[in-house]
């Protein structure tokens, strides 16, 4: 699954930890996410919806 993690933490000048914190995971879940290694909970997929104040769909993308 491809996504706009990295670009929408870099806007707001976040660390992957910063963005850990903020969303009750550990930075290496960051980072798989951000690499594609993981693809995130859809509980988790809210929450970073939410935090980042768009849909899920605007920050993740189905490769199929």
């Amino acid at each position: 699954m491809r996504n706009r993690l990295k670009v929408l933490r870099a806007e707001r000048d976040w660390s992957q930890q910063d963005l850990a914190d903020r969303l009750g995971v550990s930075r290496q879940s960051v980072n798989a996410i951000e690499t594609g290694k993981y693809d995130p909970s859809l509980p988790l997929a809210f929450r970073t919806a939410r935090l980042f104040e768009t849909t899920i769909e605007a920050i993740f993308q189905d490769e199929a």
